[in-house]
Protein backbone atom coordinates (compact mmCIF):
# COMPACT_ATOMS: atom_id res chain seq x y z
CA UNK A 1 0.00 0.00 0.00
CA UNK A 2 2.73 2.48 1.00
CA UNK A 3 4.89 1.47 -1.98
CA UNK A 4 1.92 1.98 -4.30
CA UNK A 5 1.23 5.42 -2.83
CA UNK A 6 4.85 6.50 -3.26
CA UNK A 7 4.83 5.34 -6.86
CA UNK A 8 1.52 7.07 -7.55
CA UNK A 9 2.66 10.34 -5.97
CA UNK A 10 5.84 10.23 -8.09
CA UNK A 11 3.63 9.72 -11.12
CA UNK A 12 1.57 12.79 -10.17
CA UNK A 13 4.70 14.92 -9.78
CA UNK A 14 5.93 13.75 -13.19
CA UNK A 15 2.63 14.29 -14.99
CA UNK A 16 1.72 17.59 -13.30
CA UNK A 17 4.96 19.50 -13.68
CA UNK A 18 3.42 22.71 -12.38
CA UNK A 19 3.93 21.19 -8.90
CA UNK A 20 7.66 21.93 -9.10
CA UNK A 21 7.87 24.35 -12.01
CA UNK A 22 5.71 26.95 -10.23
CA UNK A 23 7.89 27.32 -7.09
CA UNK A 24 11.02 27.24 -9.29
CA UNK A 25 9.60 30.05 -11.44
CA UNK A 26 8.64 32.07 -8.35
CA UNK A 27 12.17 31.62 -6.96
CA UNK A 28 13.66 32.91 -10.23
CA UNK A 29 11.34 35.95 -10.29
CA UNK A 30 12.00 36.81 -6.63
CA UNK A 31 15.75 36.50 -7.19
CA UNK A 32 15.65 38.82 -10.21
CA UNK A 33 13.64 41.32 -8.14
CA UNK A 34 16.33 41.16 -5.43
CA UNK A 35 19.06 41.79 -8.03
CA UNK A 36 17.09 44.72 -9.46
CA UNK A 37 16.63 46.13 -5.96
CA UNK A 38 20.38 45.95 -5.30
CA UNK A 39 21.10 47.74 -8.59
CA UNK A 40 18.60 50.47 -7.69
CA UNK A 41 20.08 50.83 -4.22
CA UNK A 42 23.59 51.12 -5.71
CA UNK A 43 22.32 53.90 -7.98
CA UNK A 44 21.19 55.91 -4.96
CA UNK A 45 24.28 55.26 -2.86
CA UNK A 46 24.40 58.69 -1.21
CA UNK A 47 20.88 58.29 0.19
CA UNK A 48 21.44 54.71 1.26
CA UNK A 49 24.88 55.05 2.86
CA UNK A 50 23.56 56.39 6.20
CA UNK A 51 21.29 53.34 6.46
CA UNK A 52 24.25 51.05 5.72
CA UNK A 53 26.26 52.73 8.45
CA UNK A 54 23.35 52.17 10.81
CA UNK A 55 23.29 48.46 9.92
CA UNK A 56 27.02 48.27 10.45
CA UNK A 57 26.79 49.92 13.86
CA UNK A 58 28.42 47.49 16.30
CA UNK A 59 26.10 48.64 19.08
CA UNK A 60 23.00 47.48 17.20
CA UNK A 61 21.67 44.41 19.06
CA UNK A 62 21.76 41.11 17.19
CA UNK A 63 18.10 40.61 18.13
CA UNK A 64 17.19 43.64 15.99
CA UNK A 65 18.98 42.19 12.97
CA UNK A 66 17.46 38.79 13.70
CA UNK A 67 13.93 40.25 13.75
CA UNK A 68 14.54 42.27 10.57
CA UNK A 69 15.92 39.25 8.70
CA UNK A 70 13.02 37.07 9.91
CA UNK A 71 10.53 39.61 8.55
CA UNK A 72 12.50 39.72 5.27
CA UNK A 73 12.35 35.92 4.91
CA UNK A 74 8.64 35.89 5.75
CA UNK A 75 7.84 38.55 3.16
CA UNK A 76 9.77 36.48 0.64
CA UNK A 77 7.82 33.33 1.59
CA UNK A 78 4.42 35.00 1.22
CA UNK A 79 4.76 34.93 -2.58
CA UNK A 80 5.36 31.18 -2.48
CA UNK A 81 2.28 30.68 -0.28
CA UNK A 82 0.05 32.45 -2.82
CA UNK A 83 1.53 30.35 -5.61
CA UNK A 84 1.02 27.15 -3.62
CA UNK A 85 -2.64 28.06 -3.07
CA UNK A 86 -3.26 28.32 -6.81
CA UNK A 87 -1.33 25.14 -7.59
CA UNK A 88 -3.31 23.13 -5.00
CA UNK A 89 -6.66 24.43 -6.23
CA UNK A 90 -6.08 23.81 -9.93
CA UNK A 91 -4.27 20.51 -9.39
CA UNK A 92 -7.19 19.05 -7.40
CA UNK A 93 -9.66 20.37 -9.95
CA UNK A 94 -7.77 18.91 -12.90
CA UNK A 95 -6.20 15.69 -11.55
CA UNK A 96 -9.16 13.30 -11.98
CA UNK A 97 -10.79 15.23 -14.83
CA UNK A 98 -7.65 15.19 -17.02
CA UNK A 99 -7.25 11.41 -16.91
CA UNK A 100 -10.76 10.97 -18.28
CA UNK A 101 -10.29 13.72 -20.84
CA UNK A 102 -7.14 12.19 -22.34
CA UNK A 103 -8.47 8.61 -21.78
CA UNK A 104 -5.40 7.64 -19.73
CA UNK A 105 -7.80 6.33 -17.07
CA UNK A 106 -8.30 3.23 -19.22
CA UNK A 107 -4.59 2.44 -18.98
CA UNK A 108 -4.39 3.00 -15.22
CA UNK A 109 -7.45 0.81 -14.67
CA UNK A 110 -5.63 -2.04 -16.38
CA UNK A 111 -3.01 -1.96 -13.62
CA UNK A 112 -3.44 -3.61 -10.19
CA UNK A 113 -4.23 -0.28 -8.53
CA UNK A 114 -7.55 0.43 -6.87
CA UNK A 115 -9.61 3.57 -7.33
CA UNK A 116 -9.17 4.37 -3.65
CA UNK A 117 -5.38 4.26 -3.97
CA UNK A 118 -5.48 6.54 -7.00
CA UNK A 119 -7.74 9.17 -5.43
CA UNK A 120 -5.89 9.12 -2.10
CA UNK A 121 -2.57 9.56 -3.92
CA UNK A 122 -3.91 12.73 -5.52
CA UNK A 123 -5.02 14.03 -2.12
CA UNK A 124 -1.58 13.24 -0.68
CA UNK A 125 0.07 15.02 -3.60
CA UNK A 126 -1.94 18.16 -2.88
CA UNK A 127 -1.48 17.95 0.90
CA UNK A 128 2.19 16.91 1.09
CA UNK A 129 4.06 16.96 -2.23
CA UNK A 130 2.98 20.48 -3.23
CA UNK A 131 3.90 22.06 0.16
CA UNK A 132 7.28 20.29 0.13
CA UNK A 133 8.01 21.52 -3.41
CA UNK A 134 6.97 25.01 -2.31
CA UNK A 135 9.26 24.78 0.72
CA UNK A 136 12.19 23.75 -1.47
CA UNK A 137 11.61 26.76 -3.73
CA UNK A 138 11.37 29.08 -0.72
CA UNK A 139 14.64 27.76 0.77
CA UNK A 140 16.48 28.25 -2.52
CA UNK A 141 15.04 31.75 -2.81
CA UNK A 142 16.02 32.62 0.77
CA UNK A 143 19.62 31.50 0.24
CA UNK A 144 19.97 33.29 -3.10
CA UNK A 145 18.55 36.53 -1.69
CA UNK A 146 20.82 36.38 1.34
CA UNK A 147 23.84 35.77 -0.90
CA UNK A 148 22.88 38.75 -3.06
CA UNK A 149 22.46 40.89 0.05
CA UNK A 150 25.82 39.68 1.37
CA UNK A 151 27.60 40.62 -1.86
CA UNK A 152 26.06 44.07 -1.77
CA UNK A 153 27.00 44.68 1.88
CA UNK A 154 30.55 43.45 1.30
CA UNK A 155 30.98 46.02 -1.49
CA UNK A 156 29.89 48.68 1.03
CA UNK A 157 32.47 47.62 3.58
CA UNK A 158 30.11 45.66 5.85
CA UNK A 159 31.00 42.17 7.07
CA UNK A 160 28.07 39.99 5.89
CA UNK A 161 29.13 36.99 7.98
CA UNK A 162 28.51 38.94 11.17
CA UNK A 163 25.60 41.13 10.19
CA UNK A 164 23.62 38.57 8.14
CA UNK A 165 24.74 34.98 8.51
CA UNK A 166 25.50 35.38 12.21
CA UNK A 167 22.01 36.73 12.94
CA UNK A 168 19.60 35.27 10.37
CA UNK A 169 17.26 32.67 11.97
CA UNK A 170 17.31 30.28 9.03
CA UNK A 171 16.35 26.99 10.67
CA UNK A 172 13.80 28.56 13.02
CA UNK A 173 12.13 30.29 10.06
CA UNK A 174 12.29 27.24 7.81
CA UNK A 175 10.78 24.98 10.48
CA UNK A 176 7.95 27.46 11.12
CA UNK A 177 7.28 27.94 7.40
CA UNK A 178 7.24 24.17 6.73
CA UNK A 179 4.73 23.55 9.55
CA UNK A 180 2.59 26.41 8.26
CA UNK A 181 2.71 25.12 4.67
CA UNK A 182 1.64 21.63 5.78
CA UNK A 183 -1.14 23.11 7.92
CA UNK A 184 -2.64 25.06 4.99
CA UNK A 185 -3.89 22.02 2.99
CA UNK A 186 -5.11 20.39 6.22
CA UNK A 187 -7.13 23.51 6.98
CA UNK A 188 -8.35 23.69 3.37
CA UNK A 189 -9.09 19.93 3.24
CA UNK A 190 -12.89 20.32 2.80
CA UNK A 191 -12.28 22.49 -0.26
CA UNK A 192 -9.64 20.11 -1.65
CA UNK A 193 -11.98 17.14 -1.16
CA UNK A 194 -14.79 19.03 -2.90
CA UNK A 195 -12.54 19.84 -5.86
CA UNK A 196 -11.44 16.20 -6.18
CA UNK A 197 -15.09 15.13 -6.21
CA UNK A 198 -15.95 17.67 -8.91
CA UNK A 199 -12.87 16.60 -10.87
CA UNK A 200 -14.10 13.01 -10.83
CA UNK A 201 -17.74 13.87 -11.56
CA UNK A 202 -17.74 16.75 -14.09
CA UNK A 203 -17.91 15.81 -17.75
CA UNK A 204 -16.86 19.31 -18.81
CA UNK A 205 -16.16 22.70 -17.24
CA UNK A 206 -15.05 21.48 -13.77
CA UNK A 207 -14.11 24.99 -12.64
CA UNK A 208 -17.63 26.33 -13.26
CA UNK A 209 -19.25 23.32 -11.59
CA UNK A 210 -16.99 23.69 -8.57
CA UNK A 211 -17.52 27.44 -8.12
CA UNK A 212 -21.26 27.73 -8.75
CA UNK A 213 -22.51 25.77 -5.69
CA UNK A 214 -20.00 27.56 -3.45
CA UNK A 215 -21.23 30.91 -4.74
CA UNK A 216 -24.98 30.17 -4.84
CA UNK A 217 -25.61 28.17 -1.64
CA UNK A 218 -24.62 30.99 0.77
CA UNK A 219 -27.08 33.33 -0.96
CA UNK A 220 -29.83 30.72 -0.74
CA UNK A 221 -29.06 30.33 2.97
CA UNK A 222 -29.39 34.08 3.46
CA UNK A 223 -32.64 34.26 1.48
CA UNK A 224 -34.23 31.34 3.34
CA UNK A 225 -32.71 31.55 6.83
CA UNK A 226 -31.35 35.12 6.92
CA UNK A 227 -27.92 33.85 7.98
CA UNK A 228 -24.43 33.64 6.52
CA UNK A 229 -23.05 30.61 8.40
CA UNK A 230 -22.22 28.60 5.28
CA UNK A 231 -20.73 31.58 3.48
CA UNK A 232 -18.51 32.48 6.44
CA UNK A 233 -17.41 28.85 6.80
CA UNK A 234 -16.41 28.72 3.12
CA UNK A 235 -14.53 32.03 3.31
CA UNK A 236 -12.62 30.85 6.40
CA UNK A 237 -11.47 27.71 4.57
CA UNK A 238 -10.30 29.56 1.47
CA UNK A 239 -7.12 30.84 3.10
CA UNK A 240 -4.80 30.42 6.07
CA UNK A 241 -5.78 33.62 7.88
CA UNK A 242 -8.33 31.90 10.14
CA UNK A 243 -6.22 28.82 10.93
CA UNK A 244 -6.01 28.15 14.71
CA UNK A 245 -2.24 27.80 14.57
CA UNK A 246 -1.01 31.36 14.35
CA UNK A 247 -2.55 34.47 15.93
CA UNK A 248 -1.84 37.30 13.51
CA UNK A 249 -3.20 39.85 15.98
CA UNK A 250 -0.75 38.67 18.66
CA UNK A 251 2.07 38.99 16.14
CA UNK A 252 1.07 42.56 15.21
CA UNK A 253 0.57 43.51 18.86
CA UNK A 254 4.06 42.25 19.69
CA UNK A 255 5.54 44.78 17.28
CA UNK A 256 3.29 47.76 18.06
CA UNK A 257 4.65 50.97 19.55
CA UNK A 258 4.16 49.87 23.16
CA UNK A 259 5.94 46.52 22.83
CA UNK A 260 8.44 47.28 20.07
CA UNK A 261 11.40 47.86 22.37
CA UNK A 262 10.96 44.61 24.29
CA UNK A 263 10.27 42.69 21.06
CA UNK A 264 13.51 43.89 19.49
CA UNK A 265 15.66 43.16 22.52
CA UNK A 266 14.72 39.48 22.71
CA UNK A 267 15.44 36.75 20.20
CA UNK A 268 12.28 36.42 18.14
CA UNK A 269 11.34 32.80 17.37
CA UNK A 270 8.71 32.29 14.69
CA UNK A 271 8.50 28.62 15.64
CA UNK A 272 7.42 29.52 19.17
CA UNK A 273 4.60 31.67 17.77
CA UNK A 274 2.93 28.62 16.18
CA UNK A 275 0.39 26.89 18.39
CA UNK A 276 0.57 23.40 16.90
CA UNK A 277 -1.25 21.82 19.83
CA UNK A 278 -4.24 24.13 19.41
CA UNK A 279 -4.33 23.36 15.70
CA UNK A 280 -4.16 19.58 16.15
CA UNK A 281 -6.88 19.55 18.81
CA UNK A 282 -9.15 22.05 17.05
CA UNK A 283 -12.70 20.83 16.40
CA UNK A 284 -12.78 22.85 13.17
CA UNK A 285 -9.72 21.04 11.84
CA UNK A 286 -11.13 17.57 12.56
CA UNK A 287 -14.57 18.51 11.24
CA UNK A 288 -12.92 19.69 8.05
CA UNK A 289 -11.03 16.40 7.70
CA UNK A 290 -14.31 14.48 8.11
CA UNK A 291 -15.94 16.57 5.38
CA UNK A 292 -12.88 16.01 3.19
CA UNK A 293 -13.14 12.26 3.81
CA UNK A 294 -16.76 12.27 2.67
CA UNK A 295 -15.95 14.12 -0.54
CA UNK A 296 -12.96 11.85 -1.25
CA UNK A 297 -15.16 8.79 -0.68
CA UNK A 298 -17.67 10.21 -3.15
CA UNK A 299 -14.85 10.85 -5.65
CA UNK A 300 -13.71 7.22 -5.30
CA UNK A 301 -17.27 5.98 -5.86
CA UNK A 302 -17.77 8.16 -8.95
CA UNK A 303 -14.42 7.14 -10.44
CA UNK A 304 -15.14 3.45 -9.80
CA UNK A 305 -18.56 3.30 -11.40
CA UNK A 306 -18.25 5.88 -14.16
CA UNK A 307 -18.19 4.28 -17.60
CA UNK A 308 -15.41 5.89 -19.65
CA UNK A 309 -15.08 3.15 -22.23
Amino acid sequence: MIANQLALVKREIWEHRSIWITPAAVAVVVTFIAIAAVIMVAAFGEAINPQIERIADATLPDAVRRAALAVFLLSNTTVFMFAMWFVMIFYCLDSLYAERKDRSILFWRSLPITDAETVVSKLLTAAIAIPIATMAGAIISHLLNLVIMSIWLSTEGVNPFRFIWGAVPLFDTWAAVLIFLIAIPIWMSPLLGWLLFISAWAKRGPLLRAVMPIAILPFLEYIIFKSWHLGLAIIKRLGPEAMPIFDIFDFVERFDDDNLHSALTENISLLSMLNVGKFVTSFEVWAGLVVCGLFVTAAIYVRRYRDDS
